[in-house]
């Protein structure tokens, strides 16, 4: 399954060989989730690179950021912050990684294996003797869900 990291890894690796002679492996990028009160999906920190580029974090980000939005089809915008590229996704990368997510096979489950942990999960059946409610109802539905 292709990521969005593995995709920008890829593509921020020719940026910086392209713009800056710097050859970079993609594994290496480091890639962080965008801060809430910035706009993107993820962030890159251009620190590490403003040496080789010989510019400030700001212009070096944003020349970043303009080789991405050209080369890259799946990048909509980029916002910078001080030495922080900040980017943001399109709808359709959105949908088609869900896509591939959802056509897992095992989408949602987790194999047990021999050295897994038991899990009891217990819940109570109403008592019979007494008028149900709402209470009972709810509790054995989680707990027959939950098995």
């Amino acid at each position: 399954m292709t990521t969005a990291t593995d995709i920008l890894g890829k593509v921020i690796s020719e940026a910086l060989k392209n713009l800056y002679s710097l050859d970079a492996a993609p594994e290496t990028i480091a890639f962080q989730q965008t801060k809430k009160e910035f706009e993107g999906d993820l962030t890159i920190v251009v620190f590490p690179y403003v040496k080789v580029s010989k510019k400030g974090p700001e212009q070096t980000a944003a020349e970043i950021g303009e080789y991405l939005k050209a080369n890259c089809n799946q990048v909509e915008a980029y916002n910078v912050v001080k030495g922080f590229l900040n980017i943001s996704l399109t709808q359709s990368f959105w949908i088609g990684y869900f896509n591939q997510i959802i056509a897992l096979p095992n989408f949602g489950t987790t194999e047990a294996k021999a050295d897994s942990p038991q899990v009891l999960l217990e819940y109570s059946s109403p008592n019979t003797n007494k008028p149900l409610h709402l209470g009972h109802i709810r509790n054995h539905l989680l707990g027959f869900s939950g098995c």
